[in-house]
């Protein structure tokens, strides 16, 4: 029996599956959020919340509507109701387990762009902002970034820092730069694979959705990457974890339509 899904709904359960129950999570606004939600839901009951704009431990109020990251469907019984100065001190304190990012580039060393693309003064693009991108790549204890896999996200060298990774990749960049060793870009989670960092501080693939081999994935990114010696093989979401992003957390499909349909068997 085939299962069929978006590329989105792939990458919001993968992320989903990466979040532990009681941990804390710095969440950032759109997959990462609606991933939280899932994990919340699904298998992490007491997964702690924590959004830039104050609000801690929420159970946001579902169906999830867009443009309302400060809104009170995400404050819905909350904890407490703070500030962003709160939050990000949190981080830098060291209360945070994990935060989960979104990214228009990514490169080799896990440094992140989601600020433009193209030149700063002068970009093709210009985003809103990072939020909390740059604290939560900094600060917290493990980092999840979400991205779609297309060559042009993941690409030598991303246009501007928004949330470091490795920087240049050298031994004790990050240190030499004031920030933690271990909290660089953990996970990657993609459209099509889940990546990680192997010891020599470059991007290693570590996993392939079903149905794909590592040639098709490492064809469509912009260097080439570690390997693992044992590439898992991901499973799609499960009937229950697309129930719920379907029928109760995003029926309009604002975020879980996007990207191309997949059939796998």
């Amino acid at each position: 029996m085939s299962t069929t899904f978006t590329e989105s709904e792939f990458m919001i359960a993968q992320c989903a599956r990466l979040m532990k129950d009681g941990e804390t999570a710095f969440i950032g606004y759109g997959m990462p959020q609606i991933a939280a939600i899932l994990a919340q839901m699904y298998h992490a009951p007491d997964l702690v919340q924590l959004y830039e704009f104050g609000a801690i431990g929420p159970q946001p109020s579902t169906p999830f509507v867009r443009l309302t990251m400060g809104g009170p469907s995400n404050c819905f019984r909350s904890l407490a109701w703070t500030n962003m100065n709160t939050i990000f001190a949190q981080a830098g304190a060291g209360y945070l387990d994990v935060g989960i990012l979104g990214a228009s580039q990514i490169d080799l060393y896990g440094n992140v762009n989601s600020t433009v693309i193209g030149d700063y003064e002068h970009p093709k693009r210009r985003f809103p902002g990072s939020g909390g991108g740059n604290e939560v790549a900094s600060l917290c204890w493990r980092t999840i970034v979400i991205i779609m896999h297309e060559k042009r996200r993941f690409v030598e060298k991303v246009d501007f820092i928004t949330s470091p990774g490795f920087l240049d990749g050298s031994e004790g960049a990050r240190e030499r730069a004031g920030l933690p060793r271990d909290t660089a870009p953990y996970r990657v989670v993609t459209s099509r694979a889940l990546l990680g960092y192997a010891p020599n501080r470059r991007m290693q693939l570590l996993g392939v959705l079903r149905g794909f081999t590592v040639d098709e994935i490492l064809a469509e990114m912009g260097f080439a990457p570690e390997v693992a010696d044992d590439v898992v093989t991901l499973e799609p979401p499960t009937a229950d974890e697309l129930h719920l992003l379907r029928d109760v957390i995003d029926p309009s499909e604002a975020v879980i339509g996007r990207g191309t349909v997949l059939e796998v068997a």
